[in-house]
């Protein structure tokens, strides 16, 4: 059995990380969610479980792995895996609805929200809000499932054509459109509960604020480095803590109307930079590794 196991999707995302695990010399397995598994068989596929797999993974398969490996991760942790990133943290990632509510509940701020499961009842909720507004889907990824409405005669005949976003739950948000001021949001990453780095990105005001620098070759969207307010790290290591968050990113804009920071979503899946060196000046996977062998001495003591 080796050390570490990692769950992945993506078919790039993760050679840094692999790459980094090689010259460190740490025994690891790396294998997709695909095939099947035994609900009566304890056995594990290490110590240790990485769970790298990405809430946009129905993007890219229409047989998503998302709720399956739900599944699969708590039943490794029953079976006495260390799972990082497990099934509770992965649902509360593939449920924006769960997530705000989840932030509200510390007393921060976020846009407001209301949560329906039918299209008859977004009429109604929007007319508790005002417009511009946006509907999401409860599972998003990379700015996926989210359109803007400007006034309730294009959200009725969104409605009534059917032209609304799509969720794989069934779920989906109505909500403020916030003004980021700036044209920016800030991504905070935390390891173990704890603030790693922030970059800033700014979009032009487009939903899909891809973090990653391997997604703006091509885009308007650009990011730098930034250290964000002490009170916003602190509000991001509550929020990690209360999740109970290994590895993941939290973002939050400011409000250009009122100046108040609205948090708005969390990501289990860290989404560490493609040129870390060029863009932070130093390398996160290290300090990924070095928890991750920390993890693992723990389950061999």
């Amino acid at each position: 059995m080796t050390d570490l196991a990692i769950l992945y999707e993506h078919p790039q995302w993760f050679a840094p990380l692999f790459a980094a695990l090689d010259r460190r010399g740490l025994s690891y397995a790396s294998f997709g969610p695909d095939g099947h598994w035994n609900p009566a068989d304890g056995a594990i596929p290490a110590p240790v479980v990485l769970n790298r797999i990405a809430m946009s993974s129905f993007l890219r398969a229409d047989e998503h792995p998302i709720f399956h490996t739900m599944a699969l991760l708590d039943h490794w942790r029953r079976s006495g895996a260390r799972v990082v990133n497990g099934a509770d943290v992965m649902a509360i990632d593939a449920s924006k609805a769960r997530q705000l509510a989840l932030i509200a509940s510390l007393g921060l701020a976020i846009p407001e929200t209301r949560v329906v499961h039918r299209a008859a009842d977004i009429e109604a909720a929007a007319a508790t809000l005002s417009f511009p507004l946006v509907v999401k889907a409860n599972i998003g990824g990379s700015g996926a499932g989210i359109m803007r409405f400007d006034n309730m005669a294009e959200l009725r005949w969104a409605v009534a054509e059917k032209e609304l976003p799509v969720s794989v739950d069934g779920v989906l948000l109505v909500q403020d459109y916030v003004p980021a001021r700036g044209g920016t949001i800030t991504r905070i990453e935390t390891l173990d509960r704890t603030y790693l780095y922030a970059i800033e990105i700014a979009g032009g005001g487009a939903f899909d604020l891809c973090p990653a620098d391997a997604c703006v070759a091509d885009s308007n969207i650009s990011m730098k480095s930034v250290e964000p307010a002490p009170e916003l790290i602190a509000a991001v290591e509550k929020i990690a803590d209360a999740m109970n968050l290994d590895v993941g990113g939290i973002e939050v804009m400011i409000d250009d109307r009122d100046g108040i920071p609205r948090f708005y979503d969390i990501n289990a899946l860290s989404n560490f930079v493609a040129q870390p060196l060029n863009v932070l000046g130093w390398d996160p996977h290290e300090k990924l590794i070095d928890w991750l062998d920390t993890l693992i001495a723990e389950t061999k003591s």
